[in-house]
């Protein structure tokens, strides 16, 4: 029996085969032993390398058929593949499969096979891969394309949850170390692994469907075989494997199964821009321009890449500079790099049923690969959400990158959502200073009227604090109205509302400068195999009330049509009170189906009860009128005078 080795989310072909010593082929049976393999057992972080006539990899290691793109181009890498002739076995399932060009890359290790497969049937066919006399015979598996509704994206429906896996749960403390791989766990350092996986977050499936969340963007869980700082999963070693640490690629495609059964999507964080420093590339890089030169640090002068008047070499400045020594910066004007990312990107998307991408740092890589690739995402799957991440407080640069932006230069990314950092950032000053003229909650009116630079506003994601950010509780003095006042404005938005882990308990973290791992602290009941109102219960008193405010908050949005679909109203803030209207949908069946109810939201930065003139919102909500204060669970006639007392008011009419 020939010695075959498997590495989770690779082909490998045998060690003599590699060397082309001898004829071997290496038979369907074994694809449906790979198939079967048990993904962490199977790790073997060895295999990254190129060692000495050891193994060829394929990359991605299968494809589907139906796909609309028609071609698929195949990375192998193995020992001296220069030479060597690609040829198809043609036979049953490789009818309709047909190479359309192989390419030699700078180094002797790399091989690109491009193959159409336009007319192909789902199956296995076999790649046969000669040099000198002698050849090896690969496996490869076209299957049969998922159409989950997951691919049908998100919406101002949802509310996205944003984890950091290695933070969230320990559901399986058995792979908190797995032998080679350096950086092992140190729960007690801030800068370490804690142990959180895969398995603890399916373990809370049925808290966080309880919560009311239906969207789980979880922080990446790519291999990061890095020396240390790898829990936040920034730094790439594999695109085409899970961490073990984390978990299996088995483990990652359950969840999305799971979560969707639970009625929750599956956001990929996506890292283009970078990979880690411990990536096998490195060691040989394919083309001598694979990665950027690492002659300096990106400049992070993000409008360098926008501006009419920029020179060139800041522009380079900007988008080929490293962010850190361990995070190489990609190149993706080469074509065979791009083509790589765009199709890892797909194939996740296909095998996780992923609901949508969120793109880390989008404006650092090359701007005619991002439209490409948001190009190549929507052409197979057209309601795909996507947001970028830009992190810039102007509102004109952010919206430079959204889809449909007619751009002075005439550039469209054709990316179909953002980070709403502008946003963000003034409702933190909004709700922290005091009131006056110019400042406090008038701020939130005024960037309101910025929209009109975006495309699709609503498509924007609207957060209360991520992974990079101080938490909210602390950031606001720990004061729990005004985070209640914060936290609702974001839920109750004309946006896609984020909420970060543990935000729903209050957690807090340190507000001066930047604390990654103390933000990114370990969720209440990390190590506990079970987590519900009992364990919430026993949480001090701050906790519990952060808690009861966000289940209910979440929950009446999930059924709010007006908060899904209504007009957004606003008044000019008034002694410290801000009033919003969320308008039922005016066509006559849409108020049928979601029976006409608006919704009224008083934002109240008062202290003290103020008394609220409703005369002023007459033309919307006569005096008189039927009331449902949604948090009191009270129902009454409207008043002239409304005495407003709680951060938040919602009033259902």
């Amino acid at each position: 029996m020939v010695n075959v080795r498997f590495s989770p989310g690779r082909i490998l072909a045998p060690t003599s085969a590699v060397t082309f010593t001898g004829r071997l082929v290496v038979s369907s049976l074994m694809l449906l032993l790979l198939s079967a393999c048990d993904d962490a057992s199977a790790v073997n972080i060895q295999s990254q390398e190129h060692q000495a006539g050891s193994q060829i990899q394929v990359s991605p290691p299968n494809w589907w058929a139906g796909m609309q793109t028609p071609t698929v181009e195949l990375m192998l890498e193995g020992k001296n593949l220069q030479g060597a002739k690609v040829s198809i076995e043609r036979s049953g399932q490789a009818q309709g499969v047909s190479i359309v060009s192989t390419q030699t890359a700078d180094s002797p290790n790399y091989l690109f096979v491009t193959l159409d497969v336009s007319k192909a049937q789902p199956g296995t066919f076999t790649l046969n891969i000669a040099k000198q006399g002698d050849t090896i015979s690969l496996p490869y598996r076209l299957d049969e394309r998922n159409l989950s509704p997951a691919h049908q994206g998100y919406s101002n429906k949802d509310v996205i949850y944003l984890i950091t896996p290695d933070r969230f749960a320990n559901g399986d403390t058995g792979n908190d170390n797995v032998q080679g791989y350096a950086d092992r766990a140190k729960p007690d350092f801030d800068g370490g692994r804690h142990g959180g996986d895969l398995a603890g977050i399916a373990r809370r499936l049925d808290y966080l469907n309880d919560l009311g969340v239906t969207q789980l963007w979880i922080n990446p869980l790519l291999e990061n075989a890095q020396p240390e700082y790898s829990y936040h999963g920034y730094s790439i070693t594999n695109h085409y494997q899970i961490d073990p640490r984390f978990g299996s690629n088995d483990d990652y495609a359950a969840l999305g199964l799971n979560a969707g059964k639970a009625g929750m999507g599956l956001i990929m964080d996506v890292v283009l821009n970078h990979i880690g420093s411990g990536h096998p590339w490195m060691r040989d890089l394919p083309f001598h321009d694979w990665v950027n030169p690492q002659t300096k640090h990106t400049s992070h002068r993000r409008t360098a890449v926008q501006d009419p008047y920029a020179a060139p070499a800041d522009t380079a400045a900007f988008a080929d500079g490293w962010f850190v020594e361990s995070m190489p910066d990609l190149n993706q004007r080469n074509p065979h790099l791009a083509r790589y990312l765009i199709q890892n990107t797909l194939w996740w998307i296909e095998t996780a049923r992923l609901s949508g991408l969120r793109i880390d740092t989008w404006s650092y890589s090359d701007k005619a690969f991002l439209k490409a690739f948001s190009h190549a995402m929507l052409t197979e799957y057209p309601k795909l959400s996507m947001v970028g991440e830009e992190w810039s407080s102007n509102p004109v640069v952010v919206s430079y990158w959204q889809a449909g932006k007619q751009n002075p230069d005439g550039y469209d990314s054709e990316l179909p959502g953002l980070m709403d950092f502008p946003l963000y950032e003034t409702l933190l000053q909004a709700v922290n200073e005091d009131e006056s003229w110019g400042t406090g909650l008038i701020r939130l009116y005024e960037a309101l009227a910025n929209d009109k630079l975006y495309p699709n506003a609503e498509n924007l994601v609207l957060f209360e604090g991520n992974h990079d950010t101080n938490r909210l509780y602390s950031l606001l003095g720990r004061d729990m109205n005004k985070f209640k006042l914060a936290l609702a404005y974001v839920l109750l938005s004309n946006r896609i509302p984020q909420i970060f882990y543990g935000t729903e308990f209050a957690m807090q973290s340190p507000v001066e400068g930047r604390n990654d791992g103390a933000v990114r602290a370990d969720m209440p009941g990390f190590t506990q195999q079970a987590f519900g109102q009992k364990e919430i219960n026993a949480m001090a008193a701050e906790a519990k009330e952060a808690f009861a405010f966000t289940r209910a908050l979440l929950h009446y949005r999930k059924t709010s049509d007006a908060i899904h679909h209504g007009k957004l109203v606003h008044f000019v803030p008034e002694n410290g009170l801000y009033v919003q209207l969320r308008l039922a949908p005016e066509n006559q069946g849409q108020k049928a189906q979601n029976k006409g109810k608006s919704l009224m939201a008083i934002f109240n930065k008062n202290n003290d009860s103020t008394k609220l003139n409703m005369q002023r919102f007459a033309d919307f909500l006569p005096i008189g009128h039927p009331i449902a204060d949604i948090l009191e669970q009270q129902h009454f006639s409207l008043p002239a005078t409304l005495d407003v007392s709680a951060p938040v008011t919602l009033l259902e009419f």
